[in-house]
């Protein structure tokens, strides 16, 4: 499958919406993942079930390894690719967290900067539960520096340093099953949930095997190996698929 338009709009605007990508029955098993990470980790707030937890979690691996966001991921970066790192932004209601203007890749230790992030709207994403918001166009800029930002309750504790037009901010109003992609420099954030509905999206960031991963710490934690040729990293192993998935009476 090709995806001319939506490559289009990634190379001018920084980002691409897919709709209904994934079908209704994987997201209600998205959906118990993310209830169940939530029982598994009552320490940790629904915005923070992050990278750490990625490689040894069968069904994240399965989900991460399906074919349809794969061939997504590959019409960007090419065949062969793996698992940079992934997070479930799950803000609850009336207390979700924002998370600041920032770019990706300002974050990240990856040589070169080749990687692309595919968002999955795990609930309906609204402006009125927080949903992710761009700048178009600012994935041409530069990466610029971050600050730490502990004055107020965010998801990141930082934001950048380069000055933002709020008012060129696109909400994306996206529908469980929809991905939007979107390019490591391009500014974008999302505002708290203040909703009586949760809000949550998984992002996944995906690199070609080409690409390394810098981190000191080796293999990465969520590094796992997915198509094509193995490149220049080291990967995790990939979990034992379980029979029954945990939150089914699965081991």
């Amino acid at each position: 499958m090709t995806y001319t338009a939506q490559v289009l709009s990634y190379e001018d605007e920084g980002y691409a919406v897919f709709r209904d990508v994934l079908d209704p029955s994987l997201m209600a098993e998205v959906r118990s993942h993310v209830e169940w990470l939530h029982r598994e980790h009552p320490g940790r707030r629904g915005e923070q079930l992050s990278h750490e937890l990625v490689a040894a979690d069968p069904f994240w691996i399965r989900l991460v390894s399906d074919d349809r966001l794969l061939d997504i991921a590959s019409a960007f970066l090419g065949d062969d690719l793996a698992l940079f790192a992934s997070h479930y932004i799950s803000k609850p209601p009336y207390s979700g967290q924002p998370v600041l203007w920032h770019q990706d890749g300002a974050f990240w230790p990856l040589d070169p900067m080749r990687v692309i992030t595919l968002w999955l709207a795990v609930d309906e994403s609204t402006p009125e539960n927080g949903c992710l918001r761009v700048i178009p166009g600012s994935h041409r800029m530069d990466l610029g520096a971050t600050r730490e930002r502990a004055d107020v309750d965010n998801v990141l504790g930082a934001e950048t340093t380069l000055d933002v037009d709020e008012s060129q901010a696109v909400d994306l109003l996206l529908r469980p099953g929809d991905v939007e992609v979107h390019h490591p420099h391009i500014v974008h954030g999302s505002n708290a949930n203040t909703s009586p509905k949760r809000r949550c999206g998984l992002t996944i960031r995906y690199i070609p095997t080409s690409t390394r991963i810098t981190s000191e710490e080796q293999p990465f934690p969520s590094a796992v190996h997915l198509r094509g040729e193995l490149g220049v990293n080291v990967y995790q192993s990939r979990p034992v698929v379980p029979a029954r998935w945990a939150w089914e009476g699965g081991a």
